[in-house]
């Protein structure tokens, strides 16, 4: 509540009608959804200087339920500099390898800029075989979270937890069926981009990833 009334008090948002709000209330689907662990102290700067020059990656799943096109797992892929996020749906695991070929060609020709770093955890689908050959290849560094560790990967469990919640809140609260999580995450992924401001640089995901406004 205190980003959206943020965000339409400043006017950061073109479009955005005047939303009135109701001080202090406790939402029961928002409650409901959210399940926090503690994190380490978030860092009071910007490590990175541009879009693509490092990238966070992390998975969840499986899911309880299959998702409308069969999907079990979300991969999600998060800039730094910007906190522009990408999520991909897999039905298996090893499938990360080639969604992200493809998101890897798509994204450096969009902006012109190589991807220099890749942070993620421990997991197998990162740090064997087809994921090691590509980044030796193309000259990628990729960087690993110490195991059972999650916070040193935590700009995206941190977003992970986000997407979740806010796919949960939204499934709840519209009492839709379970397999439609994936559109949730994937409404969840696109709202938080347009309109999620970057601390410190005060500008949304979207503004920093394209240097343009949305609109």
């Amino acid at each position: 509540m205190d980003l959206l009334k943020n965000l339409a008090h400043k006017e950061l948002v073109r479009g955005l009608p005047k939303l009135k709000f109701v001080e202090n209330k406790i939402y029961d689907a928002c409650q409901f959804s959210k399940q926090v662990k503690v994190s380490f102290k978030p860092k009071n700067c910007v490590s990175t200087s541009r879009p693509l020059e490092l990238l966070h990656m992390d998975l969840f799943g499986p899911t309880q339920h299959a998702s409308i096109g069969g999907s079990k797992y979300a991969f999600v892929i998060i800039d730094d500099y910007s906190r522009y996020t990408w999520v991909l749906f897999l039905a298996h695991k090893n499938e990360a390898f080639k969604n992200f070929v493809k998101l890897f060609s798509k994204i450096q020709n969009l902006l012109n800029l190589k991807i220099i770093r890749l942070r993620s955890n421990n997991g197998a689908e990162f740090k064997f075989g087809s994921f090691f050959k590509f980044c030796d290849h193309n000259g990628i560094s990729h960087e690993f979270s110490v195991v059972r560790v999650p916070q040193q990967n935590g700009v995206v469990e941190t977003q992970n937890r986000t997407l979740q919640e806010a796919a949960r809140t939204m499934i709840s609260k519209c009492d839709l069926p379970k397999y439609f999580w994936a559109e949730a995450v994937n409404t969840a992924c696109y709202v938080i981009n347009q309109v999620l401001l970057r601390p410190i640089l005060n500008k949304t995901s979207y503004e920093l990833y394209f240097a343009k406004n949305m609109l």
